[in-house]
Order: C-alpha cells, then structure tokens, then sequence
C-alpha cells in the first residue's frame, strides 16, 4: 500500500504554477500572431502612441489628422454574427484574425483621412485601427456617407481613382 499526503499550502501552489503557465502561453499565443501578422505584410505594426499609430497608416499612403476623431474600447465578441464574420474576412485579407482575439477588450482608434483620391469632402473618410497590447490587429479605412465604402488599408485602384488621380496630375 502507497501512502501520500499533500498539504492545503501545496495544492495551492500547484495550481497557482498552472494558472501561471497557462497564463504564458495565452500571452505567447497572442503574441506570436501579432509578430506573424507583421511578417507576413512587412509592416511595423507597433501602436502604442499617437506616433506609431499615424506612422502605421503612413506605411499605407494615408495622411490623418494629428487628434483622433474617436477613442474608445470594445469587446471582440467570443461567437460572431454575419457582421463579424465579414468584417473578420476583410481582417483575413490583410492578414489579421480577429477569431484570435475573442472575448478580449480592445481599443479602437478612429482617424480622418485627408487624401482620398476622388474626394472632395474628406471629412467622411476615416481609418479605424483596432489594437491589442500596442499591436494593430485589425482595422479599415471606410466613407462614413450614407452610400460610403469599406476597405483594407491598401489604396484600392478603381476606373474612379484612376481618373481622379489622372484629372489631379494634369
């Protein structure tokens, strides 16, 4: 017969041991995606200050204004509806997945964009940048007119841009 006794003080470290290496490797996770996401684009995509988030766009062309029109936190939602899963598929295309971030707060930083080819009221054009623990791990650039756009933050070349960028250079 095997006898083994364990004291209160024990189980507690023993669990507080799991709890910490479970905690590591969320962390590790979530980390290693967002270094995969800069990886695979080539981008730096560090956001923890006014600087870094307006250079972010920057690497794409866009030109925002210093002060951000709205700061605020939201929650990614653990189970997406058909609006998530279609906002996580533009997401996908620039090599972001919001599914890593389920049920996680997040802040979302929206930016006026000031040159929008074919726009002459740039006060609807706006970049949204969602980051997580100073990283970018989503966002658009989106018309906030009634029968606006959205789009990933790459300059989309459409017959319109094209010909309003063509009038503008002659």
């Amino acid at each position: 017969m095997f006898v083994f006794s364990v004291h209160k003080k024990q189980i507690r470290f023993a669990i507080l041991i799991l709890c910490i290496a479970a905690i590591a490797v969320a962390f590790a996770i979530v980390s290693k995606n967002g270094v995969e996401a800069s990886k695979e684009t080539g981008l730096n995509v560090n956001a923890s200050t006014a600087e870094e988030r307006i250079a972010y766009l920057s690497q794409f062309g866009w030109q925002v204004d210093e002060d951000p029109v709205e700061v605020s936190e939201i929650i990614i939602p653990e189970t997406f509806d058909e609006t998530y899963t279609n906002y996580n598929e533009l997401q996908k295309s620039q090599g972001f997945d919001l599914t890593l971030y389920a049920s996680k707060r997040v802040k979302r930083w929206v930016y006026r964009v000031r040159n929008y080819p074919g726009y002459e009221d740039l006060d609807c054009i706006q970049a949204t940048l969602l980051i997580y623990d100073g990283k970018v791990i989503g966002g658009d650039i989106c018309s906030t007119q009634l029968d606006g756009f959205m789009h990933g933050f790459v300059k989309e070349q459409t017959a319109d841009t094209q010909a309003a960028q063509t009038t503008a250079a002659a």
